[in-house]
């Protein structure tokens, strides 16, 4: 298992980019938009998904702000089966939120399990980056 991404809501999608790319000098890894769901994903980081954790930029259609506290996503977690992994920590006594499958708008497969500490909010299981 490894930490995939780190998901942070955007109101502003060009300028964050700019400030990851040209103030912290990341790279603009990909970026797909998905109108069923009005949104738009950004990835950046120093080196390739596949060899360190990146972060996640969610642009949602419409939404030019967020308050403080409120545009923090999730931390996405790699394994190599999102329906085992929910298995495994419901077996834990750990509480999943959201049932493993596909992303509404692609074919990504994830879950959501309750952080118990409400720290985070959510934690992720990803089966494979596949888009």
């Amino acid at each position: 298992m490894r930490i995939l991404h780190t998901m942070l809501r955007v109101g502003d999608l060009d300028r964050s980019i700019d400030f990851y790319t040209h103030v912290l000098g990341m790279k603009l890894l990909r970026r797909k938009d998905y109108p069923g769901g009005k949104f738009t994903l950004a990835f950046v980081g120093y080196d390739s998904e596949d060899k360190a954790a990146v972060l996640e930029l969610t642009y949602n259609w419409g939404v030019d702000k967020y308050e403080v506290g409120t545009g923090y996503g999730h931390i996405a977690i790699e394994v190599d089966d999102a329906y085992a992994a929910c298995d495994a920590a419901a077996a834990k006594g750990g509480k999943v939120l959201r049932p493993a499958g596909p992303m509404s708008h692609g074919t990504t497969v994830i879950a959501f399990i309750e952080d118990p500490a409400a720290m985070l909010g959510k934690s992720t299981t990803i089966d494979r980056v596949s888009e």
